[in-house]
């Protein structure tokens, strides 16, 4: 099957999750709640959310540099932007944008392999916070999230605790192995790495890629909150910081295009157990999609749209 045929009917399969959650969620409901919505949280959640994403560009720019690839930061943050307006129309919510990402900062003569790993390691620096972040958010959550497990409150609570120390320690373990030697990375193309993690800065840089990534998310997860308390609803922000790993997470699934329908359906599925309504889910992950879309628009009137002579 082509590359098109592919890009197709992944767009097919997420149109139609989407309009399956909707229609599951009451369009009529869901439509009327929608235009009720709060326009100045509106606003705010937009904002927040392109404070996330100027904060992921920072945290982009500061890997490369750990790496040795070197860029602006007029460059990292026009290259991020138009990632983000090529994420929403590509399949999965990061792939397409990430792609593109790499290819411009090669372009200005870094090596292929640090350009390459410099958005493999910031994806996943903001995946280990990610999850990191989840996981003492639903450690705060046990008591309304340990029912739904059929877990004992105390032994869920416990194992959270446990799996997320374990996972913040991780990266920690694994780059000091890099750096003593006792890990071995094959291939040359990971050379970056065994020169960042040799670097005389190593606890500095890591330390810096901790703190961002824990700015990106908080801010991803108050985004998040802004569009539900547009439409009425009213949680604790642990509720948000739990919420954002199942959605975000769902959203980068490159099973439709831009997150569509599997973000709507994480929502749902993450936010019943604190007694929202599939209708308000929904809502809440909608909007959200539309806070990305008004950034790849924005991305594109600043900054200009991706083409291949771009640096």
């Amino acid at each position: 099957m082509s590359k098109t045929r592919k890009a197709l009917v992944r767009a097919l399969m997420g149109m139609a999750l989407l309009v399956a959650v909707i229609y599951l969620a009451n369009p009529r409901q869901l439509f009327a709640q929608l235009q009720q919505a709060n326009p100045w949280w509106l606003l705010a959640g937009f904002v927040v959310a392109i404070a996330s994403n100027a904060a992921s560009a920072w945290r982009w720019r500061a890997m490369a540099q750990w790496l040795g690839a070197e860029m602006s930061a007029a460059s990292g943050m026009r290259w991020y932007f138009q990632a983000v307006g090529l994420n929403v129309l590509l399949p999965g919510a990061v792939v397409g944008g990430d792609v593109y990402r790499a290819i411009a900062l090669q372009k200005t003569g870094q090596t292929k392999a640090a350009s390459n790993l410099s958005v493999i390691l910031d994806r996943v620096s903001g995946l280990w916070m990610l999850c990191a972040i989840g996981g003492l958010g639903a450690f705060a959550c046990a008591p309304a999230l340990a029912p739904w497990v059929h877990m004992n409150e105390s032994l869920f609570g416990a194992s959270l605790l446990a799996i997320t120390v374990l996972w913040v320690l991780l990266p920690c373990v694994l780059l000091r192995g890099v750096r003593r030697g006792w890990l071995k990375l094959p291939g040359t193309w990971l050379d970056p790495i065994r020169v960042a993690a040799s670097s005389p800065d190593f606890v500095h840089q890591l330390l810096i890629q901790a703190a961002s990534s824990a700015v990106v998310q908080l801010l991803s997860a108050a985004a998040l909150a802004c569009g539900a308390i547009a439409l009425g609803v009213q949680l604790p922000l642990a509720v948000w910081t739990f919420a954002i790993a199942p959605v975000f997470l769902m959203a980068a699934l490159p099973v439709s295009v831009g997150g569509w329908g599997t973000r709507e359906a994480a929502a749902v599925a993450a936010l019943a157990p604190f007694g929202v309504s599939a209708v308000l889910a929904v809502g809440v992950g909608l909007l959200y999609g539309v806070f990305a879309l008004g950034q790849g628009a924005l991305g594109a009137l600043a900054f200009g749209l991706p083409s291949k002579s771009q640096d």
